[in-house]
């Protein structure tokens, strides 16, 4: 078969500028192969080169004394004493997700649990962030179930516990959803994997399942806007098989043990090109690759099927020469295919023969480190109005139209479809603020969180990024857990568009000045951008993940509310109503802008809650439906009904930050209280928990009725 023409078409249809193409012939001296250019558009594209973020992405704290790898590698690699290391990272599978769900969700899942194995950490935790478009939207059902479905079907077969996540829906996301999967695992700190190949002459080798034509132009795709050529775009969708990488996790952990390994890479986004390249790049290496070495599963592949193919279950590793023999062994015992496809060289190529053909022969580091980068214009997001006058608002009525809405419901019929126990180390299950597993074997364990609040960075992009930070700080503290660092996933529009290049600038900016105040550092993470249907964009929503430590694990803040025990409010009475839920859900009003955030008194509460924990039986920070919420939530998980002796929309629901409800003894109550005036902390009683009728000041309502509403809403809108 004979390549086709390069025209303006092509050309423009693999996603490259005029401008990019001309650098192109400029690099070449000459016009690419067919081959070439759809090398040059995988690493070049959005989704691979960063061109568009990388500017920004350099102002972001990511170094501390806890940070063993930052960005840069398949994941971030943080310390947690004793000799051990949590690796972790979130990345997006949005545009493959909404295209074919199932298939979709279940390779983010798979592609983000080999970027940690491949470090050589075992996984030991999952999470996904989930935003879907309106409930009566005619494509919502139909992502739901076939998201929530590929997670479960890829985590649960492949043997990872889901501990936490997110899950909301809004018109924005109705032409394009978001699915933001995450996985942590656990690795000697002194046995950590990386990527730069390195010893020229060396063995360049094939790992894992066979090369197809499912996701050929996956990456290129995951760079562009959707119109309505969507269905065109379905044979760029990936087709995952959780078994096989459940082989090749325990086949490379097995091989990272005999000391065969110079470097490896998952071949993730835009398969065997960038991975190839990217170890060389980071090696200073040339690559030679054959491909009638490449095992395949269809017949009559070409060279450019092959190199751009994003067949899942597959890596690429540098080899000790010495001990090929041995490594072989390993992945035939584990039924899996190893073979050596090239070599590392030395000169600046990346040569690809096909057949005794030269396909491809292109200077190697303009590749990766060499793609385009782009400064570009951005206009500042303008300050929102003021909110208007609201009118009386019942506080029972404003309770039910939250804890009745599909985004503040109970997720019990999403969480019920994931394993959250298997391996046996869950200790808190997904629901309240994120999860919690023990690191097995020790007396630690390790708490993880996803946050992100898309309306305020919407309206207010710095507090907005500053908030994800703060609450997923909060989430981590609530649970007693110190927190270590944080991983991002930047979900966003076209970046071509100045207003929404601005969200992403001063989202940054807040996310950085956070990380920085909090002790957060960002070791790894994605941008995803061209997040838009018709040109109609997402909500900014910039998910952050983040792990924390628990020295001893029987320490955790995660005790039983009993009847009785008193409702401790942290931080003062809330007067913020902008951006709120109650606005959004009750009144169905979208104004005002979003709550500011005080960094220092972040800081300050958090240590609070860790210097008395002993003190604390139950917590949960403040958020999205304020103090009436968190209330209704941390009681009704136990079983209980509140009282809250407050009477004002204000202090019922507003969102100021920095906030949690504590929940404990009397005693407790009472010693908690004088530390609290020694610490200059504001901590006040608002009431107490039991019962069986909640009460909001001087409203009520049975707590079976509501609990039925809450538990319920979810599954009567999907189930």
């Amino acid at each position: 078969m004979s390549d086709p023409a390069i025209t303006p078409d092509l050309i423009a249809a693999h996603g490259l500028s005029e401008d990019e193409y001309a650098r192109i012939l400029e690099i070449m001296g000459r016009e690419p192969t067919f081959t070439e250019l759809g090398i040059f558009s995988a690493m070049w594209n959005e989704h691979c080169s960063y061109k568009s973020s990388k500017k920004w992405l350099r102002g972001l704290p990511t170094k501390g004394p806890q940070v063993i790898c930052g960005p840069g590698e398949n994941a971030g690699v943080v310390d947690i004493g004793d000799g051990q290391a949590v690796v972790f990272k979130m990345e997006s599978h949005n545009h493959p997700s909404y295209i074919e769900p199932y298939q979709g969700a279940a390779t983010g899942v798979g592609g983000i649990l080999r970027d940690v194995f491949t470090m050589g950490a075992r996984p030991v935790a999952a999470m996904n962030a989930l935003s879907f478009g309106l409930p009566t939207h005619a494509k919502t059902r139909q992502l739901v179930h076939g998201v929530v479905e590929g997670v479960g079907g890829y985590g649960n077969c492949f043997g990872v516990p889901t501990v936490g996540g997110e899950v909301r829906f809004d018109a924005s996301y109705n032409g394009n959803c978001l699915v933001n999967a995450f996985a942590a695992g656990i690795a000697d700190a002194d046995k950590i994997f990386y990527s730069a190949a390195s010893g020229v002459g060396r063995p360049v080798v094939y790992l894992g399942a066979k090369t197809g034509r499912d996701g050929v132009g996956g990456a290129t795709m995951a760079s562009a806007e959707f119109d309505d050529t969507i269905e065109e775009k379905r044979p760029t969708v990936q087709v995952g098989d959780p078994f096989t990488e459940k082989r090749l996790m325990e086949a490379t952990l097995e091989l990272m043990a005999t000391g065969a390994v110079v470097s490896i890479q998952d071949m993730g986004a835009a398969g065997l090109t960038c991975s190839a390249v990217e170890m060389g790049d980071k090696g200073g290496l040339g690559i030679r690759l054959d491909l009638d070495r490449v095992p395949v599963r269809e017949t009559a592949m070409t060279a450019y099927e092959m190199m751009l193919s994003e067949s899942q279950e597959r890596m690429l590793m540098v080899l000790d020469t010495a001990k090929e023999d041995v490594a072989r062994a390993v992945f035939e015992k584990w039924d899996l295919d190893f073979a050596i496809v090239g070599e590392t060289i030395a000169e600046d190529r990346f040569l690809i023969v096909l057949d005794g053909e030269v396909k491809a022969d292109l200077p190697l580091s303009t590749l990766a480190s060499s793609a385009p980068e782009y400064d570009r214009p951005w206009v500042p997001t303008p300050s929102p109005a003021p909110l208007g006058d609201l009118p009386e608002v019942d506080p029972m009525a404003g309770l039910q139209s939250l804890i009745g809405s599909v985004n503040y419901c109970a997720r019990d019929w999403v969480i019920e479809q994931y394993d959250t126990q298997v391996m046996g180390d869950t200790m808190v299950l997904p629901g309240l603020d994120g999860g919690v597993i023990r690191v097995h074997g020790t007396d630690k364990a390790l708490a993880f969180t996803s946050d992100v609040t898309p309306r305020y960075v919407k309206a207010n992009p710095v507090e907005g990024g500053k908030q994800a930070v703060a609450e997923a700080y909060r989430n981590l503290i609530a649970k007693g857990a110190r927190p270590l660092a944080t991983t991002d996933n930047l979900n966003f529009g076209n970046p071509e568009k100045p207003e929404i290049m601005g969200q992403f600038v001063q989202a940054l900016d807040g996310i950085g000045q956070a990380c920085l105040a909090l002790d957060m550092p960002i070791v790894s993470g994605n941008v995803s951008l061209y997040n838009e249907t018709d040109g109609a964009g997402i909500l900014p929503t910039p998910t952050i993940g983040a792990v924390g430590l628990i020295e001893k694990a029987e320490t955790r803040i995660s005790g039983v509310v009993q009847p009785g025990m008193i409702a401790l409010l942290l931080g003062g009475d809330g007067t913020h109503l902008g951006q709120s839920a109650l606005l959004a859900e009750h009144l169905g009003r979208n104004e005002g802008d979003a709550p500011p955030v005080d960094l220092a008194a972040e800081r300050a509460h958090g240590e609070f809650i860790l210097d008395n924990a002993a003190w604390i039986t139950a917590c949960t920070d403040l958020s999205d439906g304020g103090l009436a919420l968190a209330a209704f939530t941390l009681a009704e998980a136990h079983g209980l009904a509140v009282t809250l002796d407050v009477e004002t929309t204000e202090a019922l629901f507003g969102e100021d930050q920095g906030r949690y409800l504590l929940a404990c003894t009397f005693d407790a109550a009472e010693a908690l209280m004088v530390a609290a005036g020694q610490a200059d902390i504001t901590l006040t009683m608002v009431g107490q928990f039991g019962g069986d009728v909640v009460k909001l000041g001087t409203t009520s309502a049975p707590l079976d009725e509501l609990s039925s509403l809450y538990r319920g809403t979810f599954a009567a809108a999907f189930g």
